[in-house]
């Protein structure tokens, strides 16, 4: 198929050199407002992308650690077993001993319990108990709790006293 070209036909009036150049300078005038409107979108797009960046390396520490907890808390468990089997077997406690090391490595540190005050952001009580202590006081440690870089991960269970 042969394409039909379009005639356009210049009356005599846009040849004289005056309304040529009056033309070149509208052309002109368009093309400077369209390289400033491109120029605007491709900054804008630059500044998002540049945006987009440091959100993502802002979030990234909060994924780790969001990783670092369903971790962690999964191995809490086998924690807890080994420090009931430590008591009878030497090798268990070298075994505990060296899981304790490796989350200190992590920045999970145990809730210091018995003999503090009771504080609900660290401490779940599951009972209160009559004792000469003074009220509010933690009596007895039923399971340990720990911190995940100073964020309660896992509160201790307690007994308080009334």
């Amino acid at each position: 198929m042969i394409k039909k070209k379009k005639i356009t036909y210049i009356s005599e009036e846009e040849e004289k050199p005056e309304n040529r150049l009056k033309n070149l300078k509208k052309q002109l005038i368009e093309c400077k407002r369209e390289k400033e409107e491109n120029l605007t979108q491709a900054q804008r797009a630059r500044a998002d992308l540049i945006n987009y960046r440091r959100r993502q390396e802002d979030a990234l520490p909060e994924f780790i650690a969001m990783g670092q907890v369903n971790i962690i808390q999964r191995i809490l468990p086998v924690l807890d077993s080994l420090e009931a089997g430590a008591e009878k077997n030497e090798d268990i406690k070298q075994i505990k001993e060296q899981m304790i090391s490796a989350l200190k490595e992590c920045n999970i540190e145990e809730i210091k319990a018995m003999g503090e005050k009771f504080n609900p952001e660290y401490h779940e009580a599951l009972d209160q108990v009559e004792s000469e202590e003074e009220s509010g006081i933690i009596i007895e440690q039923i399971q340990k709790g720990y911190l995940l870089n100073k964020k309660a991960l896992r509160p201790s269970k307690v007994r308080v006293a009334k």
